[in-house]
């Protein structure tokens, strides 16, 4: 699912659009849980220039309530089943379901997006590995701890992944790391953690970065979800300059034009 570039050709930032299904998440809960409504935000975001789109059936907002697996189900397939033949933009499932990721994978999703980095269901990295998808695994912590490294706490937990991955047969180049921005940190551990995603690249894998409308930046702002666009872009440029590999984010047109700039001074 990687883009390729040809000999010479300058990297770039892939950008996921992000759809949440859910009728609680922090940023548009509510707004695309309606099929219709969701399957037209796919459209749209394909249409603005999203290279991959991420759609999730449960939130993982602070403070979320969990949901089983038929519901999750209930939420994502008919979204996926009616977008994935035509769309032209590989799609993502958002989940920590094994369950739920077989059935998506089946119906056409190219990605798994685990927020527990295959770490909480051990079927989980076999279901990805035998269907030959793309997985992002993220950092996360039960417990905020303010005293850790947290750089150092990411590297430790990224080993277990690596190796979960490779056991069940999950190529190196199907792997994305993404640091967990929001969970299980601090605002000063988050800044941290975009500051040194060099480091985080360093372990040799591609990386993620989620930052969208996040409480970090409504915290640096002092703004509510729907006025951090501008705080969201600029984070996310600093990590462009960082050659981030994929950005997450709800706002695609906005990051399609702020990559352009980037990729203009890179050539320049």
């Amino acid at each position: 699912m990687t883009k390729a570039h040809g000999a010479g050709a300058a990297r770039r930032t892939l950008i996921m659009g992000i759809l949440n299904v859910t009728p609680d998440s922090f940023s548009d809960g509510g707004r695309f849980a309606a099929v219709d409504a969701a399957i037209a935000q796919a459209r749209r975001m394909a249409a603005e220039g999203a290279d991959i789109l991420d759609i999730g059936g449960e939130s993982t907002r602070p403070g979320y309530e969990p949901v089983d697996t038929a519901t999750e189900l209930a939420r994502v397939l008919p979204v996926i089943e009616a977008v994935a033949p035509d769309l032209g933009v590989p799609l993502s499932i958002d989940t920590r379901k094994a369950d739920v990721a077989a059935a998506v994978v089946a119906a056409g999703a190219r990605m798994v997006n685990d927020v527990w980095g295959l770490q909480r269901d051990e079927r989980l990295a076999r279901v990805a590995a035998e269907a030959g998808v793309d997985v992002v695994a993220m950092h996360n912590r039960d417990e905020i701890d303010a005293a850790i490294d947290i750089v150092d706490d990411m590297r430790r937990f990224f080993d277990r992944t690596i190796a979960i991955a490779r056991a069940a047969g999950i190529g190196d180049d199907r792997l994305v790391l993404d640091p967990g921005i929001g969970f299980g940190k601090t605002l000063a551990q988050n800044l941290v953690a975009v500051r040194r995603l060099p480091e985080i690249r360093a372990l040799g894998f591609r990386v993620l970065l989620g930052v969208s409308r996040k409480s970090s930046i409504g915290r640096i702002l002092d703004r509510p979800v729907g006025e951090r666009l501008i705080g969201t872009v600029a984070m996310n440029v600093w990590a462009m300059r960082d050659n981030v590999d994929i950005i997450r984010v709800h706002d695609v047109a906005e990051h399609v034009d702020a990559m352009k700039i980037v990729d203009a001074l890179r050539e320049a």
